[in-house]
């Protein structure tokens, strides 16, 4: 993994120079990508208790392991991340940073409820405080990632039984986190959806919407950048939803698609402006 973060660090080096547009939001990434080791290292024992004798069934049944929306969690862990989280964002004077620790400290801010409404969509997006470039909400962002690294030990120790079963739904079977991202992989150019919540990757249909399971090609179109041939949006005309996608079989290193998604905002910006959400 230190090998890993080491590459994923120049990566971002790289887009700073490429973009500087982009400079602080990747500066902030860098920081919790070095934070999230730190406790991934710091994680004991399952957060998220998963029955291991109901997994298939599970899966058959399109149910992700962990039921946010209704399940007790010991999140102390989690919590303590998120608040050296909101460190990262306190240097920088965003999100009211000092009003949120003090509530969280005095108990005046559930952070448990935090997490429940994140997964459960109860937030008004229309109030949520935006970045200059008004599609990366940092607070979102940070709730979010607080829950990674007790994620990903779940997701690399259940993820090959879900791979065998062949998981088909647009959501995580992890968390059940709609995907951040998308993948080409392979000669073939199979597709893989990315969670941004646990890290875990499954390999979806090619021509399916993962958000309303359209699959009319009619229905169903991309549109890409000129001189960006690795990137492209993938955009559905029923449900008006888009995803991201990148193809780096090209590449001679895995892209770290946390990365990737901070480079490719105003692909945001441009589906944004064309309507799709």
């Amino acid at each position: 993994m230190v090998q890993v973060l080491k590459d994923t660090l120049k990566t971002i080096d790289g887009y700073k120079n490429m973009n500087p547009h982009y400079e602080e939001l990747l500066n902030i990434l860098e920081e919790v990508l070095i934070l999230r080791e730190m406790y991934r290292r710091k994680v004991t024992g399952d957060i998220f208790n998963v029955e291991e004798s109901l997994i298939l069934k599970k899966i058959a049944g399109g149910l992700p392991l962990v039921d946010f929306p209704e399940g007790t969690f010991e999140l102390e862990g989690p919590k303590e991340y998120f608040i050296a989280l909101l460190k990262i964002a306190q240097k920088r004077d965003l999100n009211e940073t000092d009003e949120i620790i003090r509530k969280l400290n005095a108990g005046e801010i559930d952070y448990g409820e935090m997490v429940r409404e994140s997964f459960t969509l109860l937030q008004d997006e229309d109030a949520s405080d935006e970045s200059e470039e008004g599609v990366f909400d940092l607070l979102d962002f940070l709730v979010e990632e607080s829950l990674r690294p007790a994620l990903e030990l779940l997701s690399e120790k259940y993820g090959d039984i879900i791979t065998g079963a062949k998981w088909s739904e647009g959501y995580c079977p992890i968390c059940g986190r709609e995907p951040k991202m998308s993948e080409l992989k392979g000669e073939g150019g199979s597709r893989f959806l990315f969670c941004g919540q646990c890290g875990f990757e499954w390999q979806f249909k090619r021509i399916k919407c993962p958000f309303c399971g359209n699959e009319d090609q009619q229905t169903l179109a991309y549109f890409t950048i000129e001189e960006e041939e690795k990137y492209r949006v993938d955009v559905c005309n029923v449900c008006n939803k888009y995803i991201k996608a990148v193809d780096f079989r090209k590449a001679e290193k895995e892209p770290n698609l946390d990365v990737e998604d901070i480079a490719t905002l105003h692909l945001d910006i441009l589906a944004d402006e064309e309507g799709y959400e």
